[in-house]
């Protein structure tokens, strides 16, 4: 039999003074069983880098056809596509190709580099693409604010995050290595 994503709850309340964003939102994660935390907060992350009523959750892990974050405009054309970890150039060429912007979250520390120095050529030929990584010590900390019910706060401003939540903060700058934020 196989297993079942498991379901997180999270209460965000958002203030992005780089994006003048400040919303309250009350999201569903679902963690698909061969995902870990990390990788999972990692996406929560994503989203309030890029939040927006519009912005809703893909299948990710799930499907080869949807990316982990998706915007879509009012006629369902694919304004943003942001995924998660180290893909295969070629998957990132076909979002490239599919949606107005894709950006990729890398994480993992050196795999991460090693990643983006295999395929920078390629991706840097992508117009439309934007790749952040994260620090092996911030995901860390990241992912221990996982709980099956969150609420979070958090403010980014002047590209540096700080997230709390259960009286634990977190600070995180995503470094830009390619594309614009």
């Amino acid at each position: 039999m196989a297993q079942k994503a498991t379901i997180f709850k999270v209460d965000l309340s958002l203030a992005d003074m780089d994006r003048n964003v400040f919303e309250n939102y009350s999201l569903t994660l679902a963690r698909h069983p061969s995902e870990n935390d990390a990788r999972m907060m990692v996406r929560l992350l994503a989203f309030m880098l890029y939040a927006d009523n519009a912005l809703a959750f893909g299948k990710g892990m799930s499907s080869d056809d949807e990316p982990d974050l998706w915007r879509k405009d009012l006629t369902g054309v694919i304004d943003l596509w942001i995924v998660v970890g180290q893909l295969d150039e070629r998957w990132l060429r076909k979002a490239s190709g599919r949606a107005g912007r894709v950006v990729v979250f890398t994480y993992g520390g050196r795999v991460a580099e090693m990643w983006w120095e295999q395929n920078r050529a390629t991706m840097e030929k992508l117009p439309n693409l934007t790749v952040f990584r994260l620090s092996p010590e911030s995901t860390q900390a990241l992912a221990a604010l996982a709980n099956r019910a969150m609420s979070l706060q958090c403010m980014t401003q002047d590209g540096e995050m700080l997230i709390t939540g259960e009286g634990e903060s977190v600070r995180i700058e995503p470094l830009l290595v390619f594309g614009t934020p």
